[in-house]
């Protein structure tokens, strides 16, 4: 497993949805695993559908419930 330093880090705290989304996708251009940062409600259910659009992995234990913190690799 990739340790999360080797991952790229999206902070789009403050951000309202979509633009957390969007950084994603920006930051999933060059990169092979991102750490999204953000504290929209909604962010959760942008990135899981971005996610699965796209066929990124979406690390499950990031993608808890109020953790605000997202794991996407491709």
């Amino acid at each position: 497993m990739t340790s999360e330093r080797a991952a790229l880090v999206v902070d789009a705290r403050g951000m309202r949805c979509p633009w957390p989304a969007l950084r994603l996708a920006r930051a999933m251009r060059d990169a092979a695993e991102v750490v999204l940062i953000a504290d929209d409600p909604q962010a959760g259910r942008e990135v899981a559908a971005l996610a699965a659009e796209h066929g990124w992995r979406l690390d499950s234990d990031s993608a808890a419930e109020g953790k605000g913190r997202w794991r996407v690799s491709r």
